[in-house]
């Protein structure tokens, strides 16, 4: 039997498979684009992206004390009902006033993650949460430890925001 093909035709339809050299530039060309336009689409999502995030944060930081500004409002309303009824209250209402206002104040910083900072007598000296004011002798308390408080600290959520002043407590003098 013989072969119906020509002894060429293997290599002619290898050829045929094979794209020429303009048909792969023209392909590779077509796949530059189509990543070009990729890459425009993917840069223009990111900016809106970036765009999107900034304003985000710009309303976070300008709106961020605004819950607790809404919980202080109470306070202020009972400190100038205080104010306005000073003139013909006695001291018994007027002090049980100023302690009303004192427990919205700190159930507001409480809501806020606003804690006290007030050590007690002993405990020892710690510069992150406590601001020396005087070092003291006395044989009452260990040295460098707290004798007495003189002005609360406060932190927030665990950072603190002033520290507590204190006077210290040092060895007598022998």
């Amino acid at each position: 039997m013989s072969d119906p093909t020509p002894p060429d035709a293997p290599e002619a339809a290898a050829a045929m498979a094979e794209p020429t050299p303009e048909q792969r530039l023209v392909a590779a060309n077509e796949k530059a684009d189509e990543n070009y336009n990729q890459y425009v689409r993917v840069l223009a999502e990111f900016d809106n992206y970036r765009k999107r995030i900034a304003r985000d944060l710009e309303q976070a930081q300008r709106f961020a004390v605004e819950r607790f500004a809404q919980d202080l409002l109470p306070a202020m309303d009972g400190f100038e009902l205080a104010l306005a009824n000073a003139a013909g209250a006695d001291v018994n209402s007027l002090l049980e006033g100023q302690q009303a206002t004192r427990r919205l104040l700190a159930k507001a910083f409480e809501k806020a993650g606003i804690a006290e900072l007030v050590p007690a007598a002993g405990v020892p000296f710690n510069p992150e949460q406590h601001e020396a004011m005087v070092a003291q002798p006395t044989a009452d308390v260990p040295p460098d430890a707290v004798l007495q408080t003189i002005q609360k600290g406060y932190a927030l959520n665990g950072r603190v925001l002033r520290p507590a002043r204190v006077i210290v407590a040092r060895a007598l003098d022998a």
